[in-house]
């Protein structure tokens, strides 16, 4: 029995590295976990807008017959686009807005910590909304 070993060639071999490494960037940029702050709208735009320009530069390279700047260049925009992916995904978890104060929006609890529901305004409340829309309310009790 012969073994045959099947060589690559050293640019294949590259080619294939560069191919492994750019799916992993854009699954990464895809699945990763979001940054923990918002990027602005602007610099997304910019990093988007170097991506573009950087696709445009291989492809002048390409048509050049620069195979291996293109190459660079291509796999820059790339890089650059994933990035812009997995920042885009950014969220800022802070509290509430400046101008919010979210305590004057519950009642204040009772002693137990559970805020006191008054039955009574909900019941005017419901009929009130139920005659608005043309239904009888119906009494469960």
């Amino acid at each position: 029995m012969m073994i045959v070993k099947v060589m690559l060639p050293i640019a294949a071999a590259w080619r294939l590295a560069l191919v492994i490494a750019f799916c992993l960037a854009i699954f990464l940029s895809v699945c990763a976990r979001a940054p923990r702050h918002s990027v602005p709208g602007s610099e997304l735009k910019r990093l988007v807008a170097c991506a573009l320009t950087l696709y445009a530069v291989g492809g002048l390279a390409s048509l050049t017959h620069h195979p291996v700047l293109a190459g660079l260049v291509y796999g820059a925009g790339i890089a650059v686009s994933a990035l812009a992916a997995w920042l885009s995904r950014g969220r800022d978890h802070g509290g509430p807005p400046d101008d919010e104060d979210p305590e004057d929006e519950q009642p204040p609890p009772e002693l137990d910590g559970v805020p006191r529901l008054d039955w009574a305004r909900f019941e005017r409340e419901f009929r009130d909304y139920s005659e608005r829309c043309g239904r009888e309310p119906t009494h469960t009790g």
